[in-house]
């Protein structure tokens, strides 16, 4: 194999230090002169590293994903005059049996050297701190969902069965009522407190409102609910900050809301998670299979051993997994279209698969083009092959004991 880069560095990073081998290739025959040194995890090591690299003339640098220890590393040292690559774990696994922290810094600028390690993607800054908001109120909204269901868990000790009443126990009209059973109103008046759908269902409400409500419930109850209140705060503060953070990408964030399905938040977490710029993945397919929604590819011989989809960004596959269902919900969509023609052969998890990848595909196609989503319409298959559609329709009949004739629709007789 030919060298790529003459001087090249790995680096193996831990919490405590990091390893790092400087690959020097020689001309000629003369094997290639690696020396290893030890820096520690700080600031100030780091900064000192840096320097030690680019006084060796290095040109590439690369260094394993290894927790989040790497990100003091590369942060310091993406503006250096070298090139650096993330390296996925699981593409420069060193050989068995030779498993050491100088043997892994070795193996790591022997890949680098001959070209051999692809980099993963690293957002630049802006859309780091547009991630680390949107991941942060993702897992906030998880923590709210949690308190309702412990929230839940009280009311059923307590023999109130609201949530069998209500859809959404933490709303306005639940909030409400909960709140008054911890303040020990009576029944007859936390009912009049429903609002909207709920102020038609009064007698099932007066029914699951009668239990064996205790001061020890009201105050599990008034605590869970001071926890929600707080997730909500949080959640709205993070909101406020993730729109003065979108400006610089309201165009792509209007582009992507035109897509069926995607909603605000969703059209947040697609661009904190791909960086907006489609210029980073060559093609959709590229940007499909790193979102971890195309099938795999596992084959010997003649024999497809597995197809399943490999792993992917788990908020992005998240966030698709939403606008997948949404899409399949929607009657008048080419997405719905889509779910139910492969639900029906392949069951539904793979058509929520195949919904995600045509759905980021669509995204991938929007940004790139600068143009908003165009719906190919619930009838795409039909109108695609019509004589296919007829026939089937024919069959259907015949299965269920009809004798079916089929002439042509009649003009109108317009003049």
């Amino acid at each position: 194999m030919d060298v790529v880069h003459t001087r090249c560095a790995g680096i193996d990073i831990s919490k405590y230090d990091a390893k790092v081998a400087v690959r020097i290739a020689k001309a000629g025959r003369v094997g290639a002169e690696v020396k290893v040194e030890t820096y520690g995890s700080s600031t100030p090591q780091v900064l000192r590293l840096r320097d030690d690299l680019i006084a060796a003339h290095v040109t590439c640098v690369i260094m394993e994903a290894t927790g989040d220890y790497w990100r003091t590393f590369y942060y310091l040292l993406e503006d250096a005059e070298f090139d650096i690559l993330l390296a996925n774990p699981r593409e420069v696994r060193n050989r068995p049996g030779r498993k050491t922290d100088v043997s892994d810094a070795q193996w790591l600028a022997e890949l680098g050297a001959f070209g051999l390690v692809n980099g993963s993607f690293v957002p630049p800054a802006p859309i780091r701190d547009l991630r680390a908001l949107t991941r942060l109120r993702t897992h906030i909204t998880r923590d709210r969902g949690v308190e309702a269901q412990r929230l839940e868990k009280v009311l059923e000790d307590a023999g109130i069965k609201l949530s069998s009443v209500a859809t959404d126990i933490t709303g306005v009209s639940g909030r409400a009522m909960l709140q008054a059973l911890c303040d020990g109103v009576i029944v007859e008046d936390i009912v009049e407190m429903a609002r909207g759908a709920l102020r038609n269902k009064k007698a099932e409400l007066t029914q699951a409102l009668q239990g064996r409500f205790t001061t020890h419930h009201g105050f599990m109850v008034a605590m869970l609910l001071g926890r929600i209140d707080a997730c909500n705060d949080d959640i709205a503060a993070l909101t406020s900050r993730i729109d003065v953070l979108m400006e610089p990408y309201r165009r792509a964030h209007d582009l992507l809301v035109t897509i069926p399905g995607i909603s605000d938040r969703v059209a947040d977490v697609i661009i904190a998670e791909t960086g907006a710029d489609m210029s980073v993945f060559p093609d959709a397919k590229h940007l499909a299979s790193w979102a971890g929604v195309a099938p795999g590819s596992n084959q010997s011989s003649r024999t497809v051993k597995s197809a399943h989809t490999r792993p992917g960004d788990p908020y992005l596959k998240a966030a698709l997994g939403i606008v997948a269902l949404a899409a399949a919900r929607n009657k008048k969509t080419y997405f719905c279209a889509q779910y139910r023609r492969i639900a029906t052969r392949r069951g539904p998890i793979k058509a929520l698969v195949a919904v995600e990848s045509s759905i980021i595909t669509a995204c991938w196609y929007v940004l790139t083009r600068d143009t908003p989503h165009v719906d190919l319409g619930y009838d795409y298959f039909t109108r695609r092959r019509p004589d296919t559609a007829k026939t089937k329709a024919v069959q259907q009949l015949q299965a269920l004991g009809y004798d079916v004739t089929l002439s042509p629709a009649q003009e109108s007789m317009a003049e």
